[in-house]
């Protein structure tokens, strides 16, 4: 019998988070806002207190036990980065502090370094705000062009018309793997396979599918790939770049001072080999340890569980909402079974405000997400500004999504007798 037929992960796994037990207004809360941040499992928080309360040291600088064992821990959370995405070398993990300066160091130390005017940097119009401005500033910088693959008909990424975009001048093109809006999952085996045919390198904003799909980055041949560990169970403060180790030792540094030098003269340095080379000043030790349990922990489930489970919620969210009057979601519908989209639904109800929406759920202990999702221009282009969210995790429940629905209803009918 496999885990989903002896139960569901829902029901599982939930009571490994703290938080998910907690009563809102007298209310069990439902927390469906995990594309913004998911809750985290006693099994990360502990490893996170146990750092600061048993091997709370500074890594690689110290010859004593506590420094030793501390870098054992924090190097060790490299090594199980690298197994889950299967990169070919530890050394092309790089810790960052988020995705967002995972972006940014690659525009700043490559795209700065390496644009010049007249070449095409290629982006979609349903990018987060992070995979859009360190891009508008390189091109404002260096003279590139950015060009826009649009939506179709379904709200998905025009792969065709991409097709058109590229050309000899195109040397990057950097995209979303999963829409944080629209939910769609875009193609990126075959956008990586048709930007390397002119050359161009793609970067792949995976935030909001790493916690969610198996990646598996050999396969999928990107140059780099950008996360936040706080999506997929670990803390705030961690997300890490892979990047290819030859590009990423063609790169020069982000940023300087400590750790990232072999050796320092009054005039000069040489930069330590990779990936230290990229990792200036103290880390965020205890976080990058912590990422590490959170890896375990998700390995431990299976992310080929963890997918499956929540193509079944997916369909039944979508089965649910397509029940309440005048709602409109956005991007591709699931199919029967909930493939072709992730766990998330951004949508509007006629005549109401999204944030009016979520603040009145809130009281009845439902938590969702209002507002533009760091998709302004996405937004602009579906013609609203802004939407509610409902984004949920493998610790959600079909139950869960009955109260959520039958909250949204009972919210949508009292506007309406209040309008009456």
């Amino acid at each position: 019998m496999t885990l989903l037929q002896e139960k569901t992960l829902g029901d599982r796994f939930r009571v490994d988070f703290p938080i998910l037990s907690r009563d809102v207004h007298e209310k069990r809360l439902i927390y469906f806002d995990s594309a913004a941040t998911s809750q985290k499992p006693h099994a990360v928080l502990n490893v996170l207190r146990d750092y600061y309360e048993q091997i709370n040291a500074n890594v690689h600088r110290g010859a004593h036990a506590l420094s030793a064992e501390a870098t054992d821990a924090y190097e060790g959370a490299r090594d199980k980065v690298a197994g889950f995405i299967k990169a070919r070398s530890r050394n092309e993990i790089v810790y960052t502090r988020n995705a967002t300066e995972a972006t940014n160091l690659v525009a700043y130390s490559w795209g700065l370094n390496t644009l010049k005017p007249g070449d095409e940097i290629i982006v979609s119009v349903m990018e987060h705000h992070s995979n859009l401005i360190p891009w508008q500033i390189v091109a404002q910088k260096t003279g590139a062009i950015l060009k826009h693959v649009q939506l179709t008909e379904t709200e998905e990424f025009d792969l065709e018309q991409y097709k058109t975009l590229l050309s000899e001048r195109t040397k990057l093109v950097s995209v979303v793997h999963v829409s944080n809006t629209l939910g769609c999952i875009n193609p990126v085996e075959e956008i990586i396979k048709l930007a390397h045919q002119y050359e161009a390198k793609v970067l792949i904003d995976a935030c909001q599918s790493i916690p969610h799909l198996p990646i598996n980055v050999q396969a999928m041949d990107c140059d780099w790939l950008v996360a936040s560990g706080h999506k997929m169970c670990a803390p705030t403060g961690i997300g890490f770049l892979y990047g290819k180790l030859d590009l990423l030792k063609s790169m020069p540094p982000f940023l300087g001072g400590g750790e990232m030098i072999q050796d320092v003269f009054l005039d000069r340095f040489t930069c330590a080999e990779l990936p230290h080379k990229f990792e200036a000043g103290t880390p965020a030790i205890g976080e990058a340890i912590a990422l590490g349990a959170a890896v375990d922990y998700l390995s431990g489930i299976g992310m080929d569980n963890i997918h499956a489970y929540e193509e079944e919620l997916t369909g039944y969210l979508f089965k649910k909402l397509a029940e309440v009057p005048n709602l409109r979601t956005y991007g591709p519908k699931p199919d029967r079974e909930g493939k072709g989209r992730a766990a998330l639904a951004a949508f509007n109800v006629a005549g109401l405000n999204a944030s009016d929406l979520s603040t009145l759920l809130d009281h009845e202990g439902v938590a969702i997400r209002s507002g533009h999702h760091c998709t302004q221009p996405l937004h602009r282009i579906l013609g609203v500004t802004g939407s509610a969210r409902s984004s949920l995790y493998f610790y959600n429940t079909r139950d869960e999504i009955d109260r959520f629905v039958i909250a949204l209803k009972d919210t949508i009918d009292f506007f309406k007798s209040v309008r009456d």
